[in-house]
């Protein structure tokens, strides 16, 4: 998964076929597959979407050979630009042969990340590119192209976003941007190593690092103990932190992105919620706690559930509340105990009044 999900849905609604490319065992975009699909596809091919560093916590090596591939059976490469803040101050997309990039704004420039963060950011292009790319009648300077017209009402896309962005920026300076880019790499690689033991860190570069994310591996704990991903989610809201990323882009995984927004002390203390939570997990494997009633499967615990006059459960409250010390100075109380997301998924409920109400 280089790209996002988002990029094969873009590109069928632009009225492409999407053809998949093999991940290779270390995580990076199987090379050999992809020459072969490009070759067998060249009458036809349009362009590759690629994320780089890729989803799965890894520099592509081969990023330049890739872009090489796709122009030489006639393709484009758009490169993804949500993972920009392990590249800015450091890297170019331009110089790996990509003809088009996009750059979030949310997460590398200063924008909240939650939610997927607001859908603007400006998208650059190669020269050859620039004919094409979108115009407006109410923009100062018209692009020199503008031959599809717009394709937003406001020339800027949500202008109100922009100038907390350029504040950023322009605050930063160079330097700064290239060390927030250094701190947010070392933040995944230290958060990585303190992990990799009680987990498995599912994929690592060459070199054995990986870069602004990690991926930890939860599938074998669902045979071992009968514990998933989303067991995990929900257990680390008893501890303050809402879940990092799950089950993308590999089912049954956490995907952690620390960013450089946060100190030593808050990753040491994420850290130590994860390796508590594996303690809880081999207390099942070890047949301690019973593989259905147990801190995990139950969780999150609300205040009203653990103050309640009833506790039938086989552990006691401290440990469904209290599973760590700082708690004990600040505690976050969930304010839902477990939900079906699924089902939630699946069955919309509607908070707002009856359309006869208005």
């Amino acid at each position: 998964m280089s790209a996002h999900g988002t990029n094969p849905a873009s590109a069928v609604m632009a009225g492409f076929s999407v053809v998949a490319v093999a991940t290779a065992p270390d995580g990076t975009i199987d090379l050999a597959d992809l020459e072969k699909k490009a070759a067998a596809h060249a009458a036809r091919l349009g362009c590759i979407m690629v994320t780089y560093p890729s989803t799965h916590g890894v520099f592509e090596e081969g990023i330049r050979k890739l872009c090489a591939v796709v122009h030489q059976h006639g393709g484009q490469v758009y490169l993804d630009g949500a993972n920009m803040n392990a590249q800015v101050g450091l890297c170019r997309p331009g110089d790996y042969g990509a003809d088009v990039c996009h750059l979030n704004l949310h997460k590398t420039f200063c924008i909240p990340h939650g939610g997927g963060g607001p859908g603007v950011g400006p998208i650059g292009v190669a020269p050859h590119l620039a004919p094409f790319l979108p115009g407006h009648p109410l923009a100062e300077a018209p692009s020199s192209g503008a031959g599809v017209g717009p394709v937003s009402a406001a020339p800027h896309g949500s202008a109100s976003i922009l100038p907390i962005s350029f504040a950023y920026i322009a605050m930063m300076g160079g330097a700064g941007l290239t060390r927030a880019t250094q701190v947010a790499i070392l933040n995944a690689n230290y958060m990585a190593h303190r992990l990799d033991g009680p987990y498995a860190v599912l994929y690592r570069g060459a070199r054995g690092r990986v870069a602004h994310e990690f991926i930890l591996d939860c599938r074998p704990f669902k045979k071992s103990a009968g514990i998933e991903a989303e067991d995990i989610a929900k257990r680390l809201m008893d501890y303050g932190f809402h879940a990092p990323t799950m089950s993308f882009p590999v089912p049954g995984t956490l995907m952690i992105e620390p960013t450089e927004s946060e100190s030593k002390a808050e990753l040491d203390r994420f850290c130590d919620a994860l390796i508590a939570i594996r303690k809880e997990i081999a207390a099942i494997e070890d047949g301690a706690a019973d593989r259905a009633d147990n801190p995990l499967k139950n969780a999150p615990h609300t205040a009203a559930v653990v103050l309640a006059t009833e506790w039938a459960r086989s552990y006691s409250r401290e440990q469904a509340a209290y599973p760590a010390p700082w708690l004990r100075e600040h505690k976050y109380w969930p304010p839902v105990a477990r939900v079906d997301n699924a089902y939630g998924d699946r069955n919309l409920m509607c908070t707002c009044p009856p359309m006869d109400s208005y």
